[in-house]
């Protein structure tokens, strides 16, 4: 009798992980679509709130700075694997438009999982080509409330905010986000 109940609530167990795992990402792109501050669905304009992160060479460098065209920002993390299947895009779309947009590629940096050094050799392994910025005092993701990652912000060139989006993006979705906000600059 024991073991019936033990292979029924194990039964139940799994079947509630695979419901979670099929209506996550279903429920997660109906809430990034309709319900992120500054979207398009929401009829706000909110202004980005500014944050300071450090470039490779360790110096403060603030969003600010990157205001007057579009801004991608990326919170990601070597130890996240939605974050890095999603960074052989970046790559390719920072390519296409680092001229057009700037993208701030945040680490979140805490100094045990993610360190510098540990990032900078990723990296360079991987050849990635895109900026890092590193959020070693974590201002930038406590700004945005990152709370699960990869989270990506779009920041128009006003500096209102475009749409926020948790959860990793296809090539196409990535490129979509890009056209509309260089569509709205000019």
């Amino acid at each position: 009798m024991k073991n019936k109940v033990w292979i029924i609530l194990a039964a139940v167990f799994v079947g509630i992980l695979v419901l979670a795992a099929v209506l996550y990402p279903k429920l997660s792109e109906k809430y990034a679509a309709s319900n992120t501050p500054g979207s398009a669905n929401s009829g706000e304009a909110l202004q980005a709130e500014d944050f300071t992160v450090y470039n490779t060479n360790m110096e403060e460098v603030k969003l600010s700075d990157y205001f007057g065209k579009p801004v991608v920002i990326n919170f990601w993390a070597t130890w996240c694997h939605p974050c890095k299947s999603e960074l052989p895009a970046f790559d390719a779309i920072y390519e296409k438009y680092k001229d057009d947009v700037a993208f701030l590629m945040v680490n979140l940096t805490d100094g045990r999982r993610d360190t510098v050094s540990g990032v900078e050799k990723f990296i360079s392994d991987s050849g990635y080509r895109f900026p890092i910025y590193y959020d070693i005092e974590f201002k930038a993701s406590n700004t945005y409330g990152v709370y699960s990652i990869p989270e990506t912000v779009f920041i128009n060139a006003d500096g209102t905010l475009h749409d926020i989006r948790v959860g990793s993006m296809s090539d196409a979705v990535l490129e979509d986000y890009i056209q509309q906000m260089i569509g709205e600059s000019k």
